[in-house]
Formats: structure tokens, C-alpha cells, sequence
């Protein structure tokens, strides 16, 4: 993760002579892209043909306006290995995150075989039972276990998994009803709890490390203002979404009469190969929670090769017929992706993350606790539009610059808003992304203007509650 910053100089550095009308251009396509991904109901397109087509004009326009007025805009030529050897490969594929394309491939692929073997629907019983089949009770307990997941896993990973849970249990209550605003706030809650600890997201590295922030530091700092976020996020998901507590001994009767015919064991085929999955998916959530600890230099293959790793291992067992398993991968999502970071690649080398770096740099020129607020807020704001990894690093690098104490809270407020920006729009993050694919599986009512229009309020909340965390805790 180091590399992170020094890149991102590069682009300021670069950037520096960039013209100002090209960044326009492109900051204009980029809100181009934002409004018909908004109304991609009306356009009767999917979110991978829209972001694809900007990815295409952007590539095109960027190359023809670096041969007009002859600078190289796009980074041409091979990339040179350790062994003197040099590989020729397309401007667009070293722009995707292959890291974040092979976690969601991978855990896609590990969840819907493990899958077969009950793990999942036993598991989502059990919770269920443990709630006695009350509906907020049950909120409750998949909140905890996101923010938790999410602590320790990838997002993505951790709503893929948790989203598989909390449709199994809402089936099996007959409360689809209640499916919408459980992942939803599911979704949110990836990005809080990504917040828990200095190695839950990449943001957190990035300015962590340029802070000199330590892992015990970080989680002590942090922890407080998850366990605040995820309270109101459930209180008031509770409110927004009617999901109501059993509260006549009636209600609760007959909650536990139907919990109690439910049989963990009924949809387990074999009791051998549910226990191979019991301990795949046990080893494959500490492998993803200690991969940058893994011995041997295996830490260097990254978290996307863990993912796909266990894919392959339980594919083995239904060797004979894969193709039903590759069938079921979300293709349409992964093209989204490698799409949208083409599309932010190009905002990087036309400078328009630069801008947007710099207009934040202003900020830091307001008062104190004017600045802090307005800091924190832009950053999420900024976030909600573009990758969250380039920009982190290029504030983290705007305040190493100004030498900022590492105890300022300056830093925080990066981290805060670098997080809490992917919980405004559904494309701020990778596991709100998830979420959205999973809510349109189900066939649930909720298009991009919808989410922003729910979500608004949640960040929101989110956001101040932050700003007032820093302004008065640190």
C-alpha cells in the first residue's frame, strides 16, 4: 500500500500542466455519467453498458486530445519487470483494480458453492431462532455481525455473505416485506464498520500511515464512534423501514411456535461436506483477516487471490459441473467495475481529482473547527462520485505537505469522510454496489435515485454525528 501515495503525487505532479479546460471536459463527463447512471431506468440500460460507454469516450477523447495538443495524456508504453523483461498491455488494464474484481469474483464464487452445502441457511436459522423471530431483534443481530464482518473481512465480502444470510432468514419469517430496508442498511453499515480498525479499508492505511496513526491508536480513536453510528443507523432504519419489535406475549408466541418448527439441519445435504464447508469458510474468513500477516511473502498475492483461492477449492467439490456456478457470477456487476475505474483513471490524468484536492486544500484555510467540519463533510461528499483510494491518498499528501501533526484532527476528518462518502450514492463504494446488485436480484423497487433519495438521510446522520465526534472527542 506505500506505493499509493508516491502514485498519487505522480498524478498531482503531472496534473500541475494539465489545462484547465481538459479538466472541465471531464469533470463534466464524469456528472454526465452520475445522471444517466440516475436515471438508468429511463434509459432501459444496464449500469455496466452506461459506465462502459463513459469509460470507451473518455479513453478515446483523452487519447485524441494528447495527440492534438502533444502531450502524452495517457500513460503508453510497457511496463518493465525485475528481470529486464518488458510487457505491452492496453492504457485501460492496469487502470482497473484487479484486487477489487477478483474479491468479488472469488467471494461470489465461494459463497454460491458453500452454499450448497446448508452452511449458510443453518446459520441463518440459528440467528433467527436466537431472535425469537423478532424482526428488530433480528436487525439488530445482522447490524452487529456486518459492522463486525466488515471489520475483519473485505466490504464486499462481508455484504455477500451477510446478504445471503438475511434473505434466507426474511424468506423463511415470510417478512420479504422487510428484505429492502435490511440490506440497505446493511449496505450503510459495510462502510461503518470499515471505519473499526486501521486495516479494514484501504483509506484507513493510507492516511493512517502518512499520519503515523498506530493500529491500537486507531481502533481506540474509531471504536467509540462506530458503536454511536451503528446505534442511530439501526434506530433510525428501524423508524425508516417499520421494522417493529414483538411486543404482546400473542406476538411472541407465535414468533417462537414458528421458529421452532424451523429445522437448521433440513437443508443440509451432507453432513461430510457441510462440515468440509464449516471449515473452508472458518479458514477462509482468518485468511482474508490476517492476509497481510500470512508467512512466506503469501501476503504479497493479496486479498483477491484469497478469495479466488478458496473458490477453487470449493468448486472442487462440484468439479463435474461448474458452469452452473460461472453462470451464476454477476457479470454484469464486474464489467460495472472494471468500467468505472477506467472512468476514474482518466479523472485522475486529466487532473479532475486534483481539483477536487485542491479545492479541499482551501478549506484547511478556514478556522479551526469551521475547517474540521467542512473538511470532513467535502471529503465524503467528494468520495460519493469517485474512488476514495486516490483521493484519500491525495489529501493524506496535501496534509503530510502542510506538516500536520499527526494528532490533528485533520486526519480524521480524511478518514471519516474518505469512508462515510460511499454510503451517499450507490456507487460511493464497492459494498453498496454489492447491495444494490443484491436488491435488484431480488427484484426489490430501489433505482439509483431512490437509493441517494433513502440513503441521504442515514449519511447524513452519519456524517454529523463524525463531525461532532472530532469536533469534540479529539
Amino acid at each position: 500500500m506505500s506505493t499509493l501515495p508516491l502514485l498519487a503525487a505522480e498524478v498531482a505532479h503531472e496534473s500541475a500542466h494539465i489545462p484547465g479546460w481538459i479538466t472541465g471536459l471531464f469533470a463534466f463527463l464524469l456528472a454526465a455519467m452520475i445522471a444517466a447512471l440516475a436515471f438508468e431506468e429511463k434509459l432501459h440500460a444496464r449500469k455496466s453498458i452506461i459506465v462502459g460507454t463513459f469509460a470507451g469516450i473518455c479513453l478515446i477523447l483523452e487519447t485524441m486530445i494528447g495527440y492534438f495538443i502533444g502531450q502524452r495524456l495517457v500513460p503508453f508504453g510497457a511496463i518493465t519487470l525485475s528481470n529486464g523483461h518488458e510487457i505491452s498491455i492496453p492504457v485501460y488494464i492496469p487502470a482497473i483494480d484487479w484486487g477489487v474484481i477478483t474479491i468479488i469474483l472469488g467471494a461470489s464464487l465461494f459463497v454460491e458453492v458453500t452454499s450448497r452445502s446448508g452452511v449458510f441457511t443453518w446459520m441463518a436459522i440459528k440467528v433467527t431462532k436466537l431472535t425469537g423471530g423478532d424482526p428488530w431483534r433480528l436487525l439488530i443481530a445482522y447490524g452487529w455481525l456486518t459492522v463486525l464482518f466488515s471489520a475483519v473481512l473485505n466490504n464486499v465480502t462481508a455484504m455477500i455473505i451477510i446478504g445471503s444470510l438475511t434473505t434466507v432468514s426474511l424468506r423463511k419469517l415470510h417478512r420479504n416485506d422487510l428484505l429492502l430496508g435490511f440490506l440497505l442498511i446493511e449496505g450503510l453499515l459495510t462502510n461503518v464498520g470499515g471505519l473499526l480498525t486501521l486495516i479494514s479499508s484501504v483509506p484507513n492505511i493510507i492516511v493512517g500511515n502518512t499520519a503515523g496513526i498506530s493500529f491500537v491508536k486507531f481502533f481506540l480513536v474509531s471504536a467509540p464512534y462506530v458503536v454511536l453510528a451503528t446505534a442511530a443507523t439501526l434506530l433510525m432504519g428501524k423508524w425508516r423501514f417499520s421494522v417493529k419489535g414483538l411486543h404482546s406475549e400473542t406476538e411472541r408466541a407465535e414468533a417462537l411456535q414458528m421458529v421452532a418448527g424451523f429445522d437448521e439441519n433440513e437443508s443440509v445435504p451432507s453432513n461430510r461436506f457441510f462440515w468440509f464447508a464449516v471449515s473452508v469458510l472458518g479458514t477462509f474468513i482468518l485468511s482474508l483477516s490476517f492476509q497481510s500477516a500470512l508467512p512466506w511473502n503469501l501476503d504479497k498475492l493479496g486479498m483477491g487471490f484469497v478469495a479466488l483461492f478458496f473458490a477453487g477449492v470449493m468448486l472442487w467439490a462440484y468439479r463435474h459441473e461448474v458452469d452452473k456456478f460461472y453462470a451464476a457470477v454477476d457479470w454484469d456487476l464486474l464489467a460495472f467495475f472494471a468500467g468505472l475505474f477506467v472512468v476514474i483513471n482518466v479523472m485522475e490524468h486529466a487532473a479532475v481529482l486534483d481539483m477536487i484536492g485542491q479545492g479541499i486544500k482551501a478549506v484547511l484555510a478556514l478556522p479551526g473547527m469551521a475547517a474540521s467540519s467542512v473538511l470532513l463533510a467535502s471529503s465524503a461528499v467528494a468520495s460519493s462520485v469517485t474512488d476514495n483510494i486516490p483521493l484519500a491518498a491525495m489529501l493524506a499528501k496535501i496534509l503530510a505537505g502542510l506538516d500536520t501533526p499527526s494528532d490533528s484532527p485533520y486526519w480524521w476528518c480524511v478518514i471519516f469522510g474518505a469512508n462515510l462518502g460511499g454510503n451517499i450514492t450507490p456507487i460511493g463504494s464497492a459494498s453498496t454496489v454489492v447491495a444494490m446488485t443484491i436488491i435488484n436480484r431480488e427484484k426489490l423497487p430501489l433505482s439509483f435515485t431512490g437509493f441517494v433519495k433513502t440513503a441521504a438521510p442515514f449519511a447524513a446522520v452519519q456524517i454529523v454525528i463524525a463531525i461532532v465526534y472530532v469536533l469534540v472527542a479529539l
